[in-house]
Parts: structure tokens; C-alpha cells; sequence
């Protein structure tokens, strides 16, 4: 239940943030989060602002388009950066630390654009319920002295999704999405054609109307997880049949869904169970 006076009030306290920046660049993804933290800064900034969206075979390429789409809507100076964590053994070993590597290249990078364009601050999009997860990123971002101005004004995922239907941004119910590293168990190593694998399985279930999903990977197993009122219309005879062939078609061996639904950072919990 949003209590509508307070969330006025973090979002006044987002506004006396960004005012206290003489320029920011923001790392901007184009999901719900940067989207809004970077609609609100050029509210605040005007053109003193400057995105950037980082581009690899780690991200949907559906969330770069759509960046770029929205970026390019909004008339914002926005720079498209190649990054290749892939490069990095510590992220392709996917060992429980594997986010802080790859978040600190991505900052170093940040840093030496922002150096470039003689811009002082570089913002991320963290909320207030990121910091409940597992989280490696968020210590990389903060020894990297990269702000977090959603955090700071206490905003939580569904204030921002209200502050941005608000505000009429069009991504206020996007479905949330995440590096496609992250369907992948730790301990298992992360290559290229795992992650092929990955978006294109994704690619084709969102082609037939699924809005909220992941395809986990787990060596011949596919494991797809979608929203449990989308349960029951995956697993119609129709729609079966068409995920397994396409599934065995791009390699996997077995197709199998998740009768809990889906939950963001599933994986997360064998990371939970060897601390209990």
C-alpha cells in the first residue's frame, strides 16, 4: 500500500539530491529504476545529465533497444558503451562474487567516460529492496564512489514504479529484468554459448506474450520460470509444445517449469542454504 504523502517526500529528498550535483552521469540500463532516476535528473539537471548504456552479450539486447529508444525520445545525450565482461576470469568462474567483479569494470569504465566528459558525479540505479538480496555490485559501487541517489532518498521498488506512472513514464510496470549471467547457478562457468542460449530461449517465450520470465540454466535442463498466473497458459497443449521444440532446437535437452513461479534471485538461496 503506497502511503501517497510519503513517497512525496522521498521523492522531494531524490530532487534536493540531484540539486546538490552540478552535472551526473547516469548508468542507465532502460529498466523501471535508471529509467525513472534518469527522468528525474533531467527534470533537475536539464542537459547538465548524460546516460550511458553499457552493451554485451551479458544483457538482453531487447533492454540496450529499448534504451536507446527511450534516450533518443526524451532527447537525451546518451552514450553507448561495448563492455566485455566476458574478458574477466573472475566473472566467468560465476563464483558467489561474481557481480562485484563485473560492476567494478563497468564503474572503471563510467569513471574514465565521465573523466572524458568532464562530469564529477556517475549514478547507478540501486533501490531501497536491492540492498534485502544478495548484492556484491552494491559493494563495488560504493568502493567506487558511484552514487546512489534512490537509495539515499529511501525509495523501494514499487514507489518508484508509482512515482513513474506519475511522472508517465511508459516503463512504470516493465517487468524486471537482470543480467543474463544470472540465470546461470553458481559454480557452473559462464560462456558465450550459454548465454546465446539464454536470450534466445527468453527471446521466443516473450515473443508469445510472456512478460515476466527467466529460462534458468542448468547444463541439458532448461528451467523456465514465469508468473504463477501465467502457470496455467504455458502448459496448455499449444504453447507446450512450441517451447520444447524451439527449446531442443536451440540445445537444450530437457524442458521443465517451475511450479512455484517465478522469483527474482532464485538462485540466490543455495548461497543462503551453505550459510545456515
Amino acid at each position: 500500500m503506497i502511503d501517497v504523502q510519503e513517497v512525496s517526500s522521498k521523492k522531494q529528498a531524490l530532487i534536493e539530491r540531484l540539486k546538490a550535483l552540478d552535472s551526473l552521469l547516469v548508468a542507465f540500463s532502460g529498466g523501471v529504476d535508471s529509467t525513472f532516476l534518469l527522468a528525474a535528473a533531467r527534470q533537475v539537471l536539464g542537459e547538465k545529465v548524460v546516460a550511458c548504456t553499457a552493451t554485451s552479450i551479458v544483457y538482453p539486447s531487447r533492454e540496450s533497444k529499448e534504451a536507446m529508444s527511450f534516450a533518443k525520445e526524451k532527447g537525451a545525450d546518451h552514450v553507448i558503451m561495448a563492455t566485455d565482461a566476458m574478458s574477466l576470469p573472475d566473472f566467468t568462474a560465476n563464483k558467489p562474487d561474481r557481480c562485484y567483479h563485473c560492476k567494478k569494470y563497468l564503474f572503471e569504465k563510467l569513471k574514465e567516460l565521465a573523466a572524458q566528459k568532464g562530469i564529477k558525479h556517475i549514478a547507478h540505479a540501486a533501490n531501497l529492496d536491492d540492498l534485502k538480496d544478495y548484492r556484491p555490485g552494491w559493494r563495488a559501487a560504493q568502493e567506487m564512489g558511484i552514487l546512489a541517489p534512490l537509495v539515499d532518498a529511501r525509495l523501494t521498488k514499487e514507489e518508484i514504479r508509482f512515482l513513474s506512472r506519475e511522472m508517465g513514464l511508459a516503463t512504470w510496470n516493465k517487468p524486471t529484468m537482470a543480467c543474463l549471467a544470472s540465470r546461470i547457478p553458481f559454480g557452473e562457468s559462464i560462456t558465450e554459448k550459454k548465454l546465446r542460449m539464454i536470450q534466445e530461449a527468453e527471446g521466443f517465450i516473450a515473443s508469445l506474450g510472456f512478460t515476466q520470465y527467466r529460462v534458468r540454466y542448468h547444463g541439458a535442463v532448461a528451467r523456465i520460470e514465469v508468473v504463477p498466473e501465467d502457470i496455467q497458459r504455458i502448459v496448455e497443449k499449444t504453447v507446450r509444445d512450441r517451447i520444447v521444440a524451439k527449446l531442443k532446437e536451440i540445445g537444450f535437452l530437457h524442458v521443465a517449469l517451475d511450479l512455484e513461479g517465478y522469483v527474482s534471485g532464485s538462485l540466490n538461496r543455495a548461497l543462503r542454504e551453505e550459510k545456515a
